[in-house]
């Protein structure tokens, strides 16, 4: 099962995620996503995610889609190896902005506006 904690740092949505991104297990993801319409940024934190199957991908791109028509930017963090290697493969690591925490002290969402990574519990 999917669980989703969401942090606020401003206008920013921090999404912490831990489990699997899979058909069926999807929709607190969705939920969370859609439900931050007033944010000027939502980032997946992605570093408690296990598996990923091709359904999970598509939630992400649709989640990208629908955050991006909004004027949100949608931004992937502390992807896992496993995760990264399926952007990979599926050349998606070209369409989704990644950060990793380590190597991003701040993340610049905007060049006017640096926003600091929140940890995930």
């Amino acid at each position: 099962m999917l669980k989703v904690n969401t942090t606020k740092l401003g206008s920013v949505a921090v999404l912490c995620l831990k489990g699997r991104i899979l058909r069926g297990e999807t929709d607190a993801l969705r939920r969370a996503v859609m439900s931050e319409a007033d944010a000027s940024a939502v980032i997946v934190d992605l570093a408690g995610v296990s598996t990923i199957d091709a359904n999970g991908l598509g939630v992400l791109l649709e989640l990208r889609k629908h955050s991006e028509s909004r004027g949100i930017e949608f931004r992937l963090q502390n992807v896992t190896k496993l995760v990264r290697q399926v952007l990979a493969i599926t050349r998606l690591d070209t369409v989704f902005k990644v950060a990793m925490r380590k190597d991003l002290p701040v993340a610049p969402l905007s060049p006017r506006r640096p926003v600091p990574l929140a940890a995930c519990a």
